[in-house]
């Protein structure tokens, strides 16, 4: 009986745990993050017509698409219901991790908004460098006097519509699309380098198993089912218990 009772409590204590624990991997697999710019910003395509250039606000940068060289960012409004743009971007690492979203820019002419360069989510030294256009990462080197990501391929610079689904041919535009670097001299240079990349154990490889689980997904069956089985088995020992007393 006082096996039952445990077994009994056990399946209960684990449905609980289920229904009450956070579900923070979501946030550390699409690394969402919550960044406010004071001021005008120019984003790489894919965006929203209209929206190459992000207004002063508040916005939510996700992880959309996650592969071992390259990562596919979307920014949203601050409600989450609009992607704003769909941009390629490539592992780069930083020399030291802080406990804060950073976000970097690259200086503009006076009078021109300032230029997303990368984005580092807290406590990681691995964050996304992103890639533009080649004729708009010539013009930022030049400038800034520091290589620039760029991608050679024709990709949309604007979209009539969000991308909401990987399996979008946007999407597979951009993870089939080659990267290189620009130098200010306008020489074109080879990724490695300019970018220093994620060692293999760097590279996550459950991020991309966790991205394409729907969003709704949950470890409430499996954990349900166990308790099931740990009650099953309870049941049976009583059981036998039972037959061999008698």
């Amino acid at each position: 009986m006082n096996l039952f009772k445990t077994a009994t409590m056990m399946c209960g204590m684990a449905l609980m745990s289920a229904m009450f624990t956070p579900n923070a991997s979501a946030d550390a697999w699409n690394r969402k993050s919550v960044i406010t710019f004071s001021g005008p910003v120019e984003i790489p395509p894919v965006h929203l017509k209209g929206w190459g250039v992000l207004p002063a606000g508040t916005y939510v940068f996700k992880i959309f698409d996650s592969q071992s060289d390259r990562h596919i960012v979307q920014i949203f409004s601050e409600d989450e219901k609009t992607v704003y743009a769909t941009i390629l971007a490539i592992p780069n690492y930083r020399l030291k991790a802080t406990d804060k979203t950073v976000i970097t820019f690259r200086e503009r002419p006076a009078g021109q908004p300032e230029a997303l360069r990368a984005w580092f989510y807290p406590g990681r030294n691995w964050g996304e460098e992103f890639v533009y256009p080649k004729a708009k990462a010539v013009e930022i080197a030049k400038f800034t006097n520091t290589p620039v990501l760029f991608t050679p391929a024709e990709l949309p610079l604007e979209v009539a519509s969000p991308v909401r689904s990987v399996d979008e041919p946007v999407v597979a535009d951009l993870r089939r699309a080659p990267v290189m670097a620009i130098r200010p001299s306008g020489e074109e240079v080879q990724l490695a380098q300019v970018v220093t990349a994620p060692p293999p154990q760097e590279l996550e490889p459950t991020e991309m198993a966790q991205s394409r689980l729907p969003a709704t997904g949950s470890p409430l069956p499996l954990v349900a089912l166990f308790g099931l089985l740990a009650l099953g088995a309870a049941f049976a020992v009583r059981t036998a218990t039972r037959h061999f007393v008698r």
